[in-house]
């Protein structure tokens, strides 16, 4: 009983870790009052770059980097179309979201002789994990603790960006160009400067997540990997009333679900569930949380809202 708990923790960890990336890059650029649903693109585009920086480097952590800078990348046309010129900011994350999976595709072909699947990451080329060996093998914190380098960074990241938000007199700005931007223009914050950091840490953040399962949870790239997480890490920040401990929280919730997706679905499990209701839960969760708890969450007052300067 208690090798099963310890199992689902494990891997409650494991796969909420992409979620909490992503819902970090959510909380922090609609903090600024950009709203940015293109994670999903960002977090697929760092999926593949991490993978194949990680193939052919051999270091898992120049992979890692490489697959937050192109996130970045991506999240600097949004913040061009939707800071610069004022683009409808949803559209502009639609938009995300196709070219994402589409320029994977591409590149995937290009670095891999036309297969839309990267080759597999050697064993000793993934993300290390920084407790391996320490407790018994296949104990109950063996199986808890023993995760990959990503999980322990993801709530590190918690941890900082929290700080930054609001211990720090940046994170002061960034809530303030998020709720006032006009008050905040007055007193001599560049609203367009906040705006265009939040943004690409928000891609920075998705291309971490995305890397995060490219480089750790499983050895390559495959077109069907992120399959709705960008959304997912959307909801939870949502669910996490657009705070870093809030959305963490939320990632775990529905981390357990799939958590339970991969106990309830191995041979030796207590009973046999069908794997397509499996499959189905996190998104039904999703779902679940969206109806119960939107409607209760107060997001930024001026987020979504383009800024013009002397604008009345």
């Amino acid at each position: 009983m208690l090798d099963s708990l310890g199992f689902i923790i494990g891997t409650t960890l494991m796969y909420s870790t992409p979620l909490i990336y992503a819902a970090l890059g959510g909380v922090i650029t609609e903090n600024s009052g950009v709203t940015n649903i293109g994670l999903e693109g960002m977090m697929t585009i760092g999926a593949l770059i991490g993978a194949t920086v990680g193939f052919y480097s051999g270091n898992p952590w120049l992979g890692f980097l490489a697959a937050g800078l192109a996130g970045g990348v991506l999240a600097l046309f949004h913040a061009i179309a939707s800071v610069t010129f004022e683009a409808d900011q949803v559209v502009s994350g639609i938009a995300i979201n196709f070219l994402g999976p589409g320029l994977a595709l591409f590149l995937s072909r290009l670095f891999f002789e036309g297969a839309t699947m990267t080759k597999a990451i050697p064993l000793d080329s993934k993300m290390p994990r920084p407790l391996h060996g320490i407790f018994p093998r296949n104990s109950f914190l063996d199986l808890v603790f023993n995760q990959y380098a990503t999980v322990y960074m993801a709530f590190l990241l918690v941890f900082v960006l929290w700080y930054l938000l609001y211990r720090t007199k940046l994170g002061l700005r960034i809530r303030a160009v998020g709720e006032h931007p006009r008050a905040a223009d007055t007193l001599g914050v560049n609203i367009y400067r906040i705006r265009y950091l939040c943004v690409i840490l928000s891609g920075v953040f998705a291309g971490f997540g995305g890397a995060s399962m490219s480089l750790a949870i499983v050895s390559n790239f495959r077109p069907t990997l992120v399959s709705g997480h960008g959304f997912i890490a959307l909801a939870a920040m949502i669910f996490g009333k657009w705070k870093p401990q809030g959305a963490m929280w939320a990632c775990l919730l529905f981390g357990v679900s799939n958590g339970l997706v991969v106990y309830l679905g191995r041979a030796d499990a207590p009973f046999q569930i069908s794997v397509q209701i499996l499959s189905m839960l996190p998104y039904v969760l999703t779902l679940i949380v969206l109806m119960g708890f939107v409607g209760r969450a107060s997001a930024p007052a001026a987020v979504g809202v383009p800024y013009e300067k002397g604008e009345r």
